[in-house]
């Protein structure tokens, strides 16, 4: 009898578990599905999401200004954001943390045509820029043009919302601030153009974190959000292990995925992915925070604990 039960306990052993449930974790995108998204598509098709616990729906806005807000509003619980909004938004009573990096170097920059007339940054005196946002761009010109002795005031600031290269090949504007240099840069070259970047970080601006992970402040669920970014992390390791294999299956996902403009941004974002996600510069963002004060953007400096965190760390 005691052997048949043994035999009978190990039968139920062999049967298979029921599926764990798996936490839901909404994000939202700041633009549609492009390369840099590559570490969250690949932790998706790659199962490192499903590893955490996790199922994640990512999702593509309608407005791209739209995903903090809808984070704050506790309609979503991450949202692709921008450092230098972040500031801003915070400021503005917005309850928005930074709780992780997806790219860790600034993208931003303003962008000529490389044959035009700007040549220099002195060369902008009298001339018109474009730009798609408001407040940080702006603060960006006036301390890119105050590197070469000018002000915000010697140029016309023209809002193309967010048609950047075509402002310029058109002759709209004599260049453009908020073009990313991993992908309006080709843009120009498949329109039969060459276009030039000059960088902010290499004309008076403190760098930054270009992408960041953002959630709100008064409900992080720690938890979930260090799956997710261990899952991140996961995914950017693959990509710089397997470059090839991971990039097959990102464009896999989406048609137009793997055509050239797209087959260029993955290569030029590649080295700028964060190859750890939750760690946290304090530094970089008490020096943006300075920064904006002393522009003028913000009335008073926040501590880095009102902006940004690693959600692993000891609270």
């Amino acid at each position: 009898m005691k052997t048949l039960r043994l035999v009978a306990l190990a039968a139920t052993l062999c049967l298979p578990l029921p599926a764990l449930a798996q936490d839901q974790l909404t994000l939202i995108l700041d633009w549609y599905v492009n390369p840099d998204h590559a570490p969250i598509i690949l932790a998706q098709e790659r199962g490192f999401f499903a590893d955490q616990g996790l199922e994640v729906e990512v999702i593509a806005p309608a407005d791209p200004s739209e995903p903090p807000k809808l984070v704050a509003a506790g309609r979503a619980d991450l949202a692709i954001s921008y450092q230098p909004q972040l500031h801003l938004q915070v400021h503005e009573g917005l309850p928005l943390v930074r709780v992780g990096t997806l790219v860790a170097t600034p993208l931003n920059c303003l962008m000529v045509k490389a044959d035009g007339p700007v040549q220099s940054l002195s060369n902008l005196r009298g001339r018109k820029v474009g730009y798609s946002v408001s407040g940080v761009e702006e603060a960006v010109m006036a301390a890119m043009l105050g590197s070469v002795g000018l002000s915000i005031a010697d140029v016309e600031m023209i809002n193309v919302n967010w048609s950047l290269t075509p402002a310029v090949l058109t002759g709209q504007v004599d260049a453009v601030i908020g073009a990313f240099r991993n992908f309006e840069l080709t843009q120009m070259r498949l329109a039969g153009a060459n276009g030039r970047c000059f960088f902010p970080e290499e004309a008076g601006l403190p760098s930054y974190d270009e992408l960041i992970f953002v959630a709100n402040a008064e409900s992080l669920d720690r938890s979930r959000v260090n799956r997710f970014l261990a899952a991140i992390e996961r995914g950017t390791e693959y990509m710089l292990n397997h470059p090839d294999e991971a990039f097959a299956i990102f464009a896999a996902t989406s048609s137009d995925l793997s055509d050239e403009l797209n087959t260029r941004a993955w290569a030029d974002t590649l080295p700028r992915f964060a190859h750890s996600p939750a760690a946290l510069d304090h530094g970089r963002y008490a020096r943006f925070e300075a920064f904006l004060h002393e522009a003028g953007l913000i009335d008073s400096i926040l501590p880095v604990s009102a902006l940004a965190l690693d959600p692993g760390a000891a609270e």
